[in-house]
């Protein structure tokens, strides 16, 4: 037997165990938090799993919000361990149910329905990395997904209505905003964060277009255009 049939047959017999390690109920914080320990360790240093092989058949719903400003709440309460928020983001799962976005912690044995209010990510950082010659926008979200700006990971701006007086994008009691989003990973969206849009028109040029600011920004050899909203 060559190396590789050894290699794949000790993966097969190290996700068998695994799979056996798996508690059945994962929805009590404490459980999932050292299932996913364990697990993670498991993968050799990845850190996000294989989520589009796991195909669980219970769904359970968990009190966990995600608010429109980025924090995590379970149960009423604000997560404020990075560590663990960081931890529970690898396993976010999105699903489109009627052309409606629902979300969910997926492991191999459940997915555990939670509430998004807006995107599940925030990106908080971003910067110009320099790779043989060539210039990326590259960009860092609060849970550790590190993303370039490409074809696959494009930035929009959409519109977004909240009432909420404690959003950092709220300047006074207006209802309608206009949000820059960025695909991240799995169909997962991230909300670029205020400070790091402001970051990004510094790096970008602005210019007029028929009437319309245009923001352009270069990455990877080529350019992106985005149009600003006008200031009410």
């Amino acid at each position: 037997m060559d190396k590789s049939n050894k290699s794949d047959r000790k993966n097969t017999d190290d996700t068998a165990k695994a799979m056996q390690d798996i508690p059945s109920d994962l929805t009590n914080m404490e459980a999932l938090s050292q299932y996913l320990k364990s697990s993670a360790g498991a993968r050799q240093g990845r850190s996000i799993p294989p989520l589009e092989k796991w195909h669980p058949e219970q769904v359970m719903d968990m009190d966990l919000v995600i608010k429109a400003n980025g924090e995590w709440w379970h149960e009423g309460t604000h997560m404020t361990r990075e560590s663990l928020v960081s931890l529970f983001a690898t396993i976010l799962w999105k699903e489109d149910q009627g052309g409606k976005a629902e979300y969910f912690l997926k492991t191999p044995v459940q997915k555990l329905r939670i509430k998004v209010e807006d995107a599940p990510l925030l990106i908080n950082d971003v910067g110009i990395v320099n790779e043989e010659g060539v210039s990326w926008l590259e960009f860092s979200t609060s849970t550790g997904d590190v993303v370039r700006l490409d074809p696959k990971h494009p930035i929009e701006l959409r519109t977004f209505y909240t009432d909420s007086k404690d959003d950092s994008y709220t300047h006074n009691d207006a209802d309608e905003q206009i949000r820059p989003y960025m695909m991240v990973r799995n169909g997962l969206e991230a909300l670029i964060g205020r400070n790091a849009f402001y970051h990004l028109t510094d790096i970008g040029t602005l210019s007029e277009q028929a009437g319309t600011t245009i923001l352009t920004l270069k990455s990877g050899g080529q350019e992106y255009q985005l149009s600003m909203p006008e200031d009410e």
